[in-house]
């Protein structure tokens, strides 16, 4: 990209580790294989990185949260294709991070992908002070979730309860079936701890 389309769009030519940006973006609310909201062009100037987690933990999760959910709200369709997508376009597959390695190992997971982003490892950034602001954004469940980040003080495995897949009802159990093969995709190359 020029420096006239880069200025244009309000973008930097070339970004220090001090400007990398993070956005995110939740699957659902991706425009469903409408690529042209995001353009290869402008997709080229971002090093990608992809969050997944076991879709029967999810799945359940969301079941326990919301029983009448619909399996589009999933999103994992929608990441595969959005994955693929970054792969054609930059004949590597981005980096992927399981969300039970950085539980299990957040050291080593978090080391294993700022090296595969090519940004530094700053371990003292794993801890932090607990306190944070979380009211203007604590819709959800009552806030319970912003409220553990509040009081949170770094990455450490969390105990969750979850229904079994196999104890889930069939409805829940097909969503499953049909959900895992897209987030396989991305497990395949995901970024391991060493």
């Amino acid at each position: 990209m020029s420096q006239a389309a880069a200025a244009s769009m309000n973008m930097r030519q070339k970004w220090t580790p001090a400007q990398k940006l993070f956005p995110h973006q939740v699957g659902y609310t991706c425009p469903p294989h409408d690529w042209d909201a995001a353009p290869s062009d402008f997709l080229s100037h971002f090093t990608h990185a992809f969050l997944i987690r076991d879709p029967a933990l999810t799945i359940t999760s969301m079941y326990a949260k919301w029983p009448d959910f619909d399996a589009a709200e999933v999103g994992f369709p929608e990441q595969r294709a959005l994955y693929d997508l970054l792969t054609a376009l930059n004949g590597t597959p981005p980096t992927v991070v399981d969300s039970g390695d950085l539980l299990e190992a957040p050291a080593l997971t978090v080391k294993a992908f700022c090296e595969a982003v090519d940004i530094p490892f700053i371990e003292d950034a794993l801890s932090w002070e607990p306190g944070a602001d979380t009211g203007q954004y604590s819709w959800w469940d009552g806030g319970s979730f912003h409220a553990n980040l509040k009081n949170s003080t770094g990455l450490r495995p969390q105990k969750r309860k979850y229904v079994e897949i196999a104890e889930a009802p069939d409805r829940v159990q097909h969503v499953y079936r049909r959900m895992k093969p897209h987030c396989d995709r991305l497990d395949a190359n995901r970024t391991r701890p060493q």
